[in-house]
């Protein structure tokens, strides 16, 4: 049964970007037009955005006074607006002039503010702030399924929230149960967060032991792994590519989890295709140490799909920072192949223009099967060109290794002889190098 949604439960968000000297126009536009995007995956309805040019970020205050108290008149946690201080007459030119039906209940600032930045804010504007960090954090908190991404977000958040405790009895310092001599309710509120977060970390440790497991027993397998910005597609790719049921929503972040599944059809041998989490601009350095072990699908394969919304204007910036991230986690980015997807949705001119600008990339669309045969037959074409030919000759004794030569090598020849077979072959250099010392055991 589906809840009817009240006016008073939607969360009217006023998103407030301050523009310093070295960001032009157009980034602040396209910056905040990607925060009306992660605020809208919250399920958070947009009023309005404001802009005010400032030498920096960090002074308490954020805005200048006057830009504050402009504000202040765009933004109420009450819906009777008779309790407001403002003239009235006043107010209603200033949401003409904004463009706003109504007020907004909630004010999202397009970057990270302090703790005292918040408060001071809060105070001015009388509504719950956010910043950028906290947005993408609550969307990953929404988002993530699995235990091993439940516990890197919620890391992440709980570091983010340990700073922005409230002290609301700095002066009460009598002991509590459990709490050492002279700890403070917030105090021991702290700790008990940092407590959290170690055993967190401790949990988290030995997923991601189970996880590199999981990671050294494919090591001989080919694996392709598909990065790039959130929502360029990349789950679609996945699945077309594998010919899988993985989520494909049309949201910022829809999923946080790596998948691996196989390459559909089957190839010989098999190859492995992962999707690993989207990337985004100011991405929060806590999620980036958090999500490192998730990454590690990308920095093991031998080949990255670099996926781009070709129909974004602003995606050479996307994949600016997709380079960014994959050097930051010491991934190497030159056994890739760069995929201009969702060409289907621009023009001709606009294809030319791409195919003059980035000539070894591929145009598709994860929507049309002809491309996704393309790419297809591009990774295979590439994996096998890292691939080493041999022969071998196996007798009948050892013919339990032929499933592994099967699943994990191209058998381009068999030859049966009265000792044994001879075996023409193509494989990576470590596959080759187990199978000879397979070989050599049997003997």
């Amino acid at each position: 049964m589906t809840i009817p949604t009240t006016e008073k439960s939607v969360t009217r968000a006023l998103l407030i970007s301050i523009r310093t000297p070295d960001v032009s126009l157009p980034e602040v536009e396209e910056s905040l037009s990607e925060l009306g995007r992660l605020v809208s995956t919250l399920g958070f309805s947009v009023v309005a955005t404001k802009t005010q040019r400032q030498r920096s970020t960090k002074q308490l205050s954020v805005l200048g006074s006057g830009k504050l108290e402009e504000l202040a008149a765009l933004t109420s946690e009450s819906e009777d607006e008779s309790q407001l201080d403002f003239d009235q007459d006043e107010l209603s030119a200033l949401i003409a002039a904004g463009d706003i039906q109504e007020q907004a209940n909630v004010a999202v600032f397009d970057c990270e503010l302090s703790p005292n930045q918040i408060r001071h804010v809060e105070a001015a504007l009388g509504v719950e702030v956010y910043d950028r960090t906290r947005v993408i954090i609550e969307i990953f908190s929404k988002h993530a399924r699995t235990r091993t991404a439940k516990l890197q977000v919620e890391i992440a958040r709980l570091n983010y929230l340990t700073p922005r405790l409230r002290d609301e009895n700095s002066g009460d310092r009598e002991r509590q149960k459990g709490s050492w001599i002279g700890e403070s309710a917030f105090e021991i509120n702290s700790r008990r967060i940092r407590d959290k977060i170690a055993d967190l970390k401790r949990e988290l440790k030995k997923l991601q032991e189970e996880m590199q497991g999981r990671r050294s027993s494919r090591v001989e397998q080919l694996c392709v792994a598909l990065v790039g910005y959130t929502n360029a597609g990349k789950s679609s790719l996945m699945r077309a590519l594998t010919d899988s049921e993985v989520l494909v929503e049309d949201k910022l972040f829809a999923t946080l989890d790596t998948t691996v599944r196989t390459l559909q059809p089957p190839t010989q041998p098999r190859i492995l295709i992962s999707d690993t989490v989207g990337f985004i601009k100011k991405l929060p350095h806590d999620l980036v140490a958090s999500f490192h072990s998730t990454l590690e699908e990308a920095k093991d394969a031998d080949l990255l799909l670099y996926v781009v919304d070709a129909s974004d204007e602003n995606f050479t910036a996307q994949l600016a920072v997709v380079d960014h991230v994959l050097a930051e986690l010491n991934v190497d980015s030159r056994n890739k192949l760069l995929l201009l997807n969702k060409v289907d949705c621009i023009s001709e001119e606009r294809q030319l223009a791409l195919l003059e600008q980035y000539p070894d990339a591929l145009q598709i669309s994860a929507r049309n099967k002809d491309d996704v045969t393309l790419v297809h037959r591009e990774i295979q074409d590439f994996l096998e060109k890292k691939m080493c030919p041999a022969c071998f000759n196996i007798p009948y004794t050892a013919s339990g290794v032929m499933g592994e030569i099967h699943s994990k090598m191209q058998v381009t020849d068999e030859q049966y002889h009265e000792d044994g077979m001879r075996i023409t072959l193509k494989a990576t250099p470590v596959a080759l190098e187990r199978l000879h010392k397979m070989l050599q055991s049997s003997f």
